[in-house]
């Protein structure tokens, strides 16, 4: 099977989910190419087990995001097959407009694939899944630590080739909001709060807790909402999509808008008063206290790890 896999970049180097791209793929018994947008992380890419060849894809167009014209100069170096991209924000756009200029279906946010090309998916706000039979070539968007990354050790070729897009629009410059704090999208430990937190005085709690352990915070709908906090936390199905390790939700009832953002991370902690709220029923471990019972607890616990 021959599979093509467009690297994740981030901060000038490959985000982890590039290498859990290569570990679906060699699952399937493939040698995937990696193309890399801007000729950035190669070296790195050479060296994750499994890896066939790496290929960084240099021009003009990579100096910042644009998704037609990554499409254009992507595509560009994609032979044929089946391509992976990340489900990040930047991928599944990339994935769309791929999968558009070369007239084959795209299959978005995939959490298991298996011999013969079965994917799986989460549908309905992740209330239950679906498994999608390709027989031919397809683009394919795989969430974020859905696969355990594939080791280091490889030697696989690198080259470069240059293709500059050519579209009617091109973004000169993209400048990201500052921030501090990591973004939920990239960390490894997200801590999310809602209503439950009481109002916006209490939120330097949670961040506390957050700098502790390393963590990216993250609200529910309504506290965005209304204490204004930024969109840029919010988790659910019209905020952003989480797969942590760790996912710890404080005050947060667990409407099914939210589950849909957060329910494929691998551990999941709930801490909330009510014992029948929704959270527990996809929570691995579940409190039920106040916040201001259960944060102090915690996070004494934690300083003594």
């Amino acid at each position: 099977m021959e599979i093509t896999i467009i690297a994740e970049t981030n901060d000038n180097g490959l985000h982890p989910v590039t290498s859990q791209m290569v570990a679906a793929a060699t699952s399937l018994g493939a040698s995937p190419t990696i193309l890399c947008p801007g000729g950035v992380g190669t070296d790195s890419a050479a060296s994750i087990e499994g890896v066939g060849a790496v290929i960084g894809v240099e021009g003009d167009c990579f100096a910042s995001f644009d998704g037609g014209a990554w499409s254009s100069a992507l595509n560009s170096a994609i032979s044929g097959g089946t391509v992976f991209t990340a489900a990040t924000a930047n991928g599944r756009e990339v994935a769309s407009r791929v999968a558009a200029s070369r007239g084959i279906p795209v299959i978005q946010d995939a959490t298991g694939v298996s011999a013969g090309l079965t994917i799986s998916r989460p549908i309905y706000s992740g209330k239950a899944m679906e498994e999608v039979n390709v027989s031919g070539d397809c683009v394919v968007s795989i969430r974020p630590n859905a696969f355990s990354p594939s080791g280091t050790g490889g030697t696989a070729s690198v080259s470069t080739v240059n293709h500059s897009s050519d579209v009617s629009v091109t973004v000169m410059e993209a400048i990201a909001k500052a921030s501090e704090r990591l973004d939920v999208s990239d960390a490894d430990i997200v801590i999310s709060g809602g209503r439950g937190m009481g109002n916006i005085d209490n939120w330097a709690q949670l961040e506390a807790v957050a700098d502790q352990i390393g963590a990216a915070v993250g609200a529910s709908r309504a506290v965005v909402d209304e204490w204004g906090l930024s969109h840029s936390i919010q988790v659910g199905q019209t905020g952003k999509v989480v797969t942590p390790t760790l996912y710890i939700a404080v005050g947060i009832s667990g409407a099914i808008q939210h589950l849909a953002g957060m329910r494929s991370s691998k551990y999941i902690v709930a801490i909330n008063k009510d014992a029948d709220a929704p959270i527990f029923g996809v929570a691995d471990y579940g409190i039920v206290a106040n916040w201001e019972d259960a944060l102090p607890v915690l996070k004494d616990a934690l300083s003594s790890l």
